[in-house]
């Protein structure tokens, strides 16, 4: 994932902003690492530089 696609990604269960944090990051890719919601906390992982937006179940 590229930083460029946070500028239109959502939380997919409130629609809040996200913030990013990086594991691991090659030549400008992030490969590795989480999208928390500043709003509501659910945490979406990135892996293998696809981040994982489904709401997980409870």
């Amino acid at each position: 994932m590229y930083r460029d696609l946070l500028k239109i990604l959502c939380c997919s269960s409130c629609k809040g902003e996200l913030k990013l944090e990086i594991e691991k990051e090659e030549n400008d890719e992030i490969i590795s690492g989480y999208l928390t919601c500043k709003n509501c906390g659910l945490k979406y992982p990135i892996e293998d530089g696809i981040p994982v937006m489904i709401i997980p179940q409870k």
